[in-house]
């Protein structure tokens, strides 16, 4: 089966989010367990989490369809030891608040060497990182997003994921969330039956579908290969509808949650049906 949904506003309190999700008829869902652009939020209490698994077990959400996204300030692979100290701690905080809510999933960006290390440099300090958290924790998996190669990103090579999962220590909670425009605009071709099955074959070969964990289905303003991150609605970008009925008809892409995060946010009750009405074992 698959498990649609989107990245949902917390406005009112994280609860919120859920509720947003099951008035657009979603299976799953995505949101921010705190303000992602701040470094320090208030703690998660005791009347805010039972609020949010309240309304998960109202809404009828399983915790395996949730998966939050880590701060975008976060960066695992910072060349200055001081801000890597930092980005380390706000990660151990994004895993502890997601242990809170019951959550068993956490999405992340991999890091970005800013053009003071080598990627193979970066690399290693994102796996460093991720060591220290799974260390420190228990329970939640950390799932790598893929890159569109934007600046100095790093993750934007299926080489680049591999790497780092290769120098994890505990690899059962480890995993990957593929986003289509990331994969796009780095220079993955998903647009044809030929071109999406080599993908994915690619895919299999350098990293191994068994740590798919989640999607992001969103579709590009840029041009193939173009390294450039803009998300645009499904059939109105450059990657265009035939993909997204590839993604909705491939049992290799069941039971995982499957989230939106196109441009205009008015079109994603249009998007979800869509998704559903293609899907020919929804």
């Amino acid at each position: 089966m698959k498990y649609i949904g989107a990245h949902f506003s917390t406005s009112g309190g994280i609860d919120k989010a859920v509720f947003r999700a099951k008035l657009l008829e979603s299976t799953a869902f995505s949101f921010f367990t705190k303000n992602q652009l701040r470094w320090n939020s208030p703690n998660l209490d005791k009347k805010t989490i039972l609020k949010f698994k309240s309304a998960c077990d109202i809404c009828e959400f399983s915790n395996k369809y949730i998966i939050p996204h880590a701060s975008y300030l976060i960066n695992l692979g910072n060349p200055d030891t001081q801000l890597l100290q930092k980005s380390r701690i706000a990660f151990l905080d994004e895993i502890n608040r997601c242990q809170k809510l019951g959550l068993c999933l956490l999405n992340f960006h991999p890091g970005n060497h800013l053009k003071k290390i080598s990627e193979k440099n970066c690399l290693k300090l994102i796996s460093s990182s991720i060591n220290y958290a799974l260390k420190k924790t228990k329970s939640v998996n950390l799932v790598i997003e893929n890159t569109a190669g934007q600046g100095s990103s790093v993750g934007y090579k299926f080489e680049h994921i591999a790497n780092i999962i290769k120098n994890t220590h505990d690899k059962s909670r480890i995993g990957v969330c593929l986003d289509t425009c990331h994969l796009f605009s780095a220079g993955y071709d998903i647009r044809t039956k030929e071109s999406f099955k080599k993908t994915f074959l690619l895919f299999e070969k350098i990293i191994g579908l068994k740590y798919l964990k989640a999607m992001h289905l969103n579709d590009s303003k840029t041009m193939f290969n173009s390294r450039i991150d803009r998300h645009h609605n499904l059939g109105l970008g450059n990657i265009g509808n035939k993909t997204f009925s590839y993604i909705m008809n491939d049992s290799r892409f069941n039971n995982i949650p499957l989230i939106l995060e196109t441009s205009n946010k008015n079109l994603w009750s249009k998007e979800i049906n869509w998704l559903k009405s293609i899907c020919k074992n929804y």
